[in-house]
């Protein structure tokens, strides 16, 4: 039930941690191994280790025990080595940090898929129309070796999301267009805390998503307002007035990785570690956070009957007989803060389980905690370390270990929930789970 250790080549226990974290993310390392599938068709195999993707893909795997190692502690020099053909300079003997290595990784995956052929030449058209020649029968008349039809190199990895900025005038309550950002990570600052009250993940969220004024900015609508109540050709100049700004996140991914920055700095610019315990939850609801699109005010009357006539999902057999898809409003609250509630209400292993929600909808952007890097030390010196599932049996592989690991480097032990859950983390890796009925609405689409 353990898995292999990673050598300290010096100072690297940040790469160490986070390719830990990284292996116990099925999403991640499904998408690796597609997205490495042009290389094995080529003839030169040698120039497989010569990509992050493949170097990385093959590291992933032995520590999550899908490839068969005799080596109880693994060597991850290649990996820096990959990265330092990418033209990055990450030093073995120097202190680095887990979170900006994992930005390395997927800028440069990303890097790495953007250079592939993203088109077929145009003299290869009429040799991929034709149904009945095979793919190894047809020939490339540039010379080259042929891209395949059904790319997946467009594909972005699971960890990829997008971040929506909204901006609200406050004089006419104009809204500005919806301004959408990526993101591989959610890196939340932690709010001061409050004495005798706990510090939750909830609350670095609504933190990350609180609204902001924002003074001196030109309005369009404000100034096109007062244009036209003054008398023809006279100048007007631009209306500057206060906007409401607010971050949201626009699309989820499947894979999510939360950064909780601990760093500080104090009166006399010296930087500071923040060492308070934040409060997270082996299940994560992500529903109130996510963004809306406002709806009018006759399909919002629509949205609102057909929410009466449906009634409250009934539970058959532990499946809800109806249910909605549509995510909950943003007004209400929801059924609980995210890190302040007992784990008891979810099911360990296979989907969530709709039954505990009876008296609402159910969650749709639900996520298990998966893996937690944490750092000991201060901001010159320290540890990082790795709380992680152990992989799944090879007789179920589809199915989520409740077993957890405690790693550092060379070194692997067995951990409880309630160890993990207590524990100062710094890097959150979550993986998105479905309910059984978004499991029969998607069966339902690829038949429909």
């Amino acid at each position: 039930g353990l898995v292999p250790g990673l050598l300290n080549l010096g100072n690297t226990c940040f790469m160490n941690s986070l390719l830990q974290g990284l292996s116990s993310c099925p999403s991640f390392i499904k998408w690796l191994e597609e997205f490495t599938a042009q290389y094995k068709t080529e003839q030169n195999r040698s120039t497989e280790r010569q990509y992050l993707s493949v170097t990385l893909l093959h590291l992933l795997r032995a520590l999550s025990c899908q490839e068969v190692t005799e080596d109880d502690v693994l060597d991850a020099s290649c990996l820096l080595e990959v990265l330092r053909m990418y033209r990055w300079q990450i030093s073995s003997f120097e202190e680095q940090d887990a979170h900006e290595l994992f930005h390395v990784l997927t800028s440069s995956l990303e890097d790495e898929r953007d250079r592939q052929p993203r088109v077929t030449h145009l003299f290869d058209v009429h040799s991929l129309e034709q149904p009945e020649i095979t793919q190894k029968q047809i020939s490339c008349r540039t010379r080259g070796s042929l891209p395949p039809v059904s790319s997946h190199w467009k594909s972005q990895h699971p960890f990829h999301g997008r971040l929506t900025s909204n901006m609200v005038c406050k004089h006419c309550e104009h809204q500005s267009p919806v301004r959408y950002d990526t993101f591989d990570s959610l890196s939340l600052s932690i709010p001061a805390t409050v004495w005798g009250r706990p510090m939750t993940l909830d609350h670095c969220l609504h933190h990350f998503i609180s609204s902001e004024s924002v003074k001196d900015v030109v309005c369009d609508n404000c100034t096109k307002i007062q244009a036209e109540g003054t008398l023809n050709g006279q100048s007007i100049e631009n209306q500057r007035t206060t906007f409401v700004k607010q971050l949201k996140l626009g699309k989820l991914p499947q894979c999510l990785c939360i950064h909780l920055q601990r760093l500080s700095w104090s009166n006399q610019g010296t930087p500071l570690k923040r060492h308070e315990h934040v409060q997270f939850n082996e299940f994560l609801i992500m529903d109130i956070y996510k963004y809306r699109i406002p709806l009018h005010k006759s399909s919002h009357n629509e949205l609102n009957q057909r929410n009466s006539e449906e009634s409250t999902p009934g539970i058959k057999d532990g499946i809800p007989v109806k249910s909605s898809d549509v995510d909950q409003p943003s007004g209400t609250k929801p059924l609980f803060m995210n890190g302040a509630c007992s784990s008891s209400f979810f099911m360990s292993s296979g989907t969530f389980p709709l039954a505990a929600f009876p008296e609402c909808s159910s969650p749709v952007y639900l996520y298990r905690l998966m893996a937690v890097v944490v750092h000991h030390g201060d901001m010159h010196s320290g540890h990082f370390v790795t709380y992680r599932r152990s992989p799944p049996s090879p007789k179920s592989p589809l199915s989520v270990s409740s077993q957890w690991l405690w790693i550092s480097d060379d070194t692997v032990r067995r951990a409880s929930l309630q160890e993990v859950l207590s524990s100062s983390a710094y890097l959150l890796f979550y993986e998105r789970v479905h309910s059984r009925v978004q499991h029969q609405s998607v069966e339902l689409r690829a038949e429909d």
